[in-house]
């Protein structure tokens, strides 16, 4: 076990210094398959192990060619590269025992953020430098810990394969920020034979080391969308009449979403979190950008506010006479974990000396892409849950000095393990 920690631990600094943000995670997906490629895993990568119909949000041509120059320059290989330079990254790594047994599903997402890593003596990245080596990207939710403490556990699966049942499918899933991911490998069919399906967070909860929450509760359900005002640009002085305002559209557009009545069937949330117009102060903007959200508790309720959304977008592109064009960019459900599973992690784990305190349940805290898996897996009588492995945070989850308490990582590997040796009993 020990070894298993400390390895974890070097590959999630050196996972750290590498972020990438959603479907260009070339050197994450790379660094991950050189920790597992001599393993007995049947790997699957690019279109083998995700479907880009199904992606949301993905980036531009520009964007992916530049983080394939950039995997180039860090050295990931041309037959690596060609599978997943189309923004097919992650893993899907599976291993079936031959043995009778439970077909057991794993989730570890590996995404960063385009977060700028700060610099300062109280952030131990910086002090023991591994901070992110790519401006403007950070590993700012823990996901280079989930990456770890998931290579760790199919290092643990191969190691003892001989002694274990049924079948296994690890998913490294690519650009969980944003919600855009999860349903690419959904749709793939990986998750449609499992009957346990684990996956988990770290942090979330600032309670202390050692502290297990076997499900989660209170997924909000969200989609994210951007708004594109198109308008005709004029002399601000000469022709004001001649031009249509994208900047005043995509304003009241701002405005009059945040007055959206919310719904008394439950919570619901929205916000324009950017917004972006005009080129100088004598020209009337031809263009306004903007970056939106709505979720609710339940998926009726993040339809309500969506289809509100829209039509206060239509009515303001409408006062300024502007075209308008709106694009889903992530999309998540609400969930339930299985009470079953908590009975498995509660059995599985009762001599594990890692755990202080196992509850059973816990705040989600927000949305999250995972409720697609959770979803599938028991729409085919399957069971799910969602764990979170807290400590106490110093900054919180997207936030320039996030870090991650590493005695976590022997938390999440021990109880991953003990899960496993769980439903290998006779």
């Amino acid at each position: 076990m020990k070894t298993l920690i400390d390895e974890a631990k070097t590959l999630r600094r050196t996972l750290h210094q590498y972020p990438e943000v959603g479907f260009t995670e070339m050197i994450t997906t790379y660094l991950i398959l050189k920790e597992v490629e001599d393993t007995s895993f049947t790997l699957y990568l690019g279109s083998d192990a995700t479907d880009i119909n199904a992606q949301m949000g993905r980036p531009s041509e520009a964007e992916l060619l530049k983080a394939c120059e950039r995997a180039e320059r860090f050295g990931v290989d041309k037959d690596t590269l060609d599978k997943i330079r189309n923004g097919e990254t992650g893993i899907v790594a599976v291993l079936d025992t031959g043995v009778e047994g439970p077909h057991v599903g794993f989730r570890f997402d590996i995404d960063g953020l385009p977060i700028t890593e700060a610099e300062k003596d109280s952030h131990i990245p910086f002090v023991e430098g591994f901070k992110s080596k790519h401006d403007g990207e950070m590993h700012a939710c823990g996901h280079d810990a989930h990456a770890s403490i998931g290579v760790a556990l199919l290092k643990y699966i191969d190691t003892n394969k001989d002694e274990l049942k049924g079948k296994y499918t690890i998913i490294f899933q690519a650009a969980e920020e944003g919600l855009r991911g999860a349903n690419g490998y959904v749709q793939k069919g990986w998750l449609d034979t499992v009957d346990y399906f684990f996956t988990s967070h770290v942090g979330l909860v600032p309670l202390k080391v050692g502290t297990v929450n076997a499900k989660s509760k209170g997924f909000l359900s969200s989609k994210k969308f951007d708004v594109e005002f198109y308008g005709k640009s004029a002399h601000a002085g000469a022709e004001p009449n001649a031009g249509k305002n994208a900047l005043l559209a995509a304003s009241n557009a701002a405005v009059n979403l945040n007055a959206i009545s919310r719904h008394r069937d439950g919570a619901t949330r929205l916000n324009v979190g950017k917004l972006e117009a005009g080129s100088g102060r004598n020209v009337i903007p031809d263009y306004a950008f903007m970056m939106c959200e709505v979720r609710g508790e339940k998926d009726e309720l993040t339809e309500y506010m969506y289809e509100r959304a829209e039509a206060v977008i239509k009515g303001a592109a409408l006062m300024y006479d502007c075209d308008y064009k709106i694009r889903l960019m992530g999309n998540a459900s609400t969930a339930v974990c299985d009470d079953e599973l908590v009975d498995v992690i509660k059995r599985a784990t009762v001599n594990n000396s890692y755990i202080t305190q196992l509850n059973e349940e816990g705040p989600a805290g927000g949305s999250e892409d995972a409720t697609y898996m959770i979803n599938r897996v028991q729409k085919n009588n399957g069971k799910a849950t969602y764990m979170t492995f807290p400590y106490e945070l110093k900054a919180g989850h997207h936030h320039p000095e996030f870090d991650v308490d590493e005695a976590v990582l022997g938390v999440a590997i021990s109880t991953y393990i003990d899960i496993v040796n769980e439903l290998n009993k006779d």
